[in-house]
């Protein structure tokens, strides 16, 4: 399984004998339809991370006490397929250590890293939170891309197991095609139903950083006005914790489009925060249900 080097790591990554994260890059950038780019999120993304605290206020933890390494980037050219084969061996392999965190590239890596995901767990549950829905069949006469990814991840593990949150765009037929996943709509509300019926359930975990509004996140390719703030993001994300989270991806950050690095620091915390929230330190065989909630 090639992977490249990061420079630099993602914060407090370093070696360690006990791992409780695994950071992967997928720069893969190949269906995009409005603006390329996203190659270069993973690169940015841990460069800018630098400008974070290793230590979480809200959740009262130390990434660099956790056990993070950063395993580097799964190399991704042109050819979709064989990108998703790589990025689908990649997670697989991080899933047998620890929490794989996935910085991308454009969504449809997320497709490789379910696949992945599901050799390992078979029942899996995949939360989507989007602005778009991503269910077409096909788009520009691609039926694996940006805009199908849920579509194809639904081929694989059924729409009665996806959740979707922050949806506000789409074609008709994605919202009628909607109905019959677990949840779809722009809320950011885990609902007691949706947690009943998953919580003991693995559950991959998907971030489209155009969820934001784009006053919060201008640096992707897609933006879509009328989203939630970071905090609102933020305070989903807190609301998962007991869900038994196996996989973490945010995609779809566009450096070129950004302004003063702010959607490319927005995802670094995003993944800092995952990664304290969902990973478990084996040093400290802690759980998610021991840890106080967050009040954001």
């Amino acid at each position: 399984m090639p992977l490249v080097a990061p420079d630099p790591p993602f914060l407090a990554a370093g070696r360690t004998d006990e791992v409780a994260a695994i950071i992967l890059g997928a720069p893969l950038d190949a269906t995009e339809s409005f603006h390329s780019g996203t190659r270069e999120a993973p690169r940015r993304i841990r460069a800018v991370s630098d400008v974070l605290e290793t230590f979480s206020p809200t959740l009262g933890s130390d990434l660099a006490q956790l056990g993070l390494v950063d395993w580097g980037d799964v190399s991704c050219g042109q050819d979709v397929d064989a990108a998703l084969a790589a990025i689908a061996d990649a997670i697989e392999d991080a899933c047998g250590h620890g929490l794989p965190l996935l910085i991308g590239g454009e969504h449809t890596a997320t497709l490789g890293a379910v696949r992945g995901a599901l050799r390992r767990h078979p029942g899996l549950q995949v939360i989507q939170i989007d602005a778009h829905a991503d269910l077409r069949d096909q788009y520009d006469g691609l039926r694996t891309s940006h805009a199908t990814v849920m579509r194809r991840i639904a081929d694989a593990v059924g729409l009665d197991r996806i959740c979707q949150y922050g949806i506000r765009s789409g074609i008709s037929e994605e919202f009628e095609l909607a109905r019959s996943c677990l949840h779809s709509g722009a809320d950011l509300v885990l609902t007691r139903q949706v947690r009943d019926r998953i919580h003991t359930r693995p559950v991959y975990l998907t971030i489209d950083i155009d969820v934001l509004d784009p006053s919060c996140a201008p640096g992707t390719g897609c933006p879509e006005p009328g989203g939630p703030n970071f905090r609102e993001l933020l305070s989903f994300l807190y609301s998962l914790q007991d869900l038994r989270v196996i996989g973490v991806d945010v995609m779809e950050v566009l450096p070129a489009a950004d302004v003063n690095d702010i959607t490319s620091i927005a995802a670094a915390k995003l993944l800092r925060e995952a990664a304290l929230l969902f990973a478990s330190p084996k040093s400290k065989a802690q759980s998610p249900k021991s840890r106080a909630t967050p009040d954001v």
